[in-house]
């Protein structure tokens, strides 16, 4: 915990910084959330097709998913997203010819989840 996912369009492989994303993230959800930081995991997935309305060109797309354990609150959820969008602003470089649409979500954990450091 935290479980972060990134899906991202294909295109904006070379504009996107991960690593530096994902190094600010952690730091920025442990202060935020009171996670530790060695907990933050965040794993990236290629999005090849993307199609916006009615177009299949000219969009970038970037989901952030984070999953807590739950007992935050609804403001630290909100302040958790606007604050990934803003280093998502700094990490994605634009690119020419692609619109990017960035978004994010923070969710709690259901109780089922488990995990094991071996």
């Amino acid at each position: 915990m935290p479980q972060i996912t990134v899906d991202y369009s294909a295109p904006l492989a070379t504009a996107f910084d991960r690593q530096g994303f994902a190094l600010a993230l952690h730091a920025m959800v442990a202060e935020t959330a009171a996670a530790k930081i060695e907990a933050c995991k965040t794993r990236f997935r290629v999005t090849e097709d993307v199609v916006v309305g009615a177009d299949v060109v000219g969009h970038g797309l970037v989901h952030v998913g984070l999953a807590l354990l739950p007992g935050r609150s609804d403001e630290t959820k909100s302040l958790l997203t606007e604050r990934t969008l803003e280093l998502l602003r700094v990490h994605v470089k634009q690119v020419d010819g692609l619109v990017l649409h960035a978004s994010a979500e923070v969710r709690d954990l259901e109780a089922s989840y488990q995990k094991f450091v071996d």
